[in-house]
């Protein structure tokens, strides 16, 4: 079985699911993967390794919003402002610690207030989009 060689471009577009799949793209990448494979034959374990070091080290994933956080932010959001009372920094503070799992604490510093509602505006913007494609396809 053949498999189709893929560019450097797809190889690191590839979303990475945790630290398996990061050395599989540099080892791709260099080129190291076809000498190994050359050397050891297809079957050289590093599926399996891949895999083991996947599972011991993943990537967090954000967690899903609530809709009563998703409710909260689209308020915010929609109020198009860039000032952000200290009630309103706790709330964010709350959802970005829950949904991406780290432990927040308040802070006077804009630039971090500033990446962590980037953060959720991200996650935010997702379920927008994925509810405009829901709607988008209902008759």
């Amino acid at each position: 079985m053949t498999r189709k060689r893929r560019t450097k471009a797809e190889i690191l577009a590839a979303k990475s699911e945790g630290l398996g799949d990061t050395v599989e793209k540099v080892l791709e990448v260099t080129g190291i993967a076809k000498v190994a494979k050359w050397l050891m034959g297809e079957d050289c374990g590093c599926e399996e390794r891949k895999q083991k070091l996947n599972q011991i080290f993943p990537y967090k994933k954000p967690l899903c919003l609530e809709e009563p956080e998703f409710k909260f932010l689209d308020e915010w959001f929609n109020r198009n402002t860039d000032r952000v009372t200290p009630i309103e920094q706790v709330e964010l503070f709350k959802i970005h610690s829950r949904v991406f799992q780290v432990r927040n604490e308040l802070t006077s510093c804009p630039s971090c207030v500033i990446q962590r509602i980037d953060d959720l505006k991200k996650v935010f913007n997702e379920y927008k989009d994925e509810s405009n494609a829901d709607t988008s396809t209902e008759p």
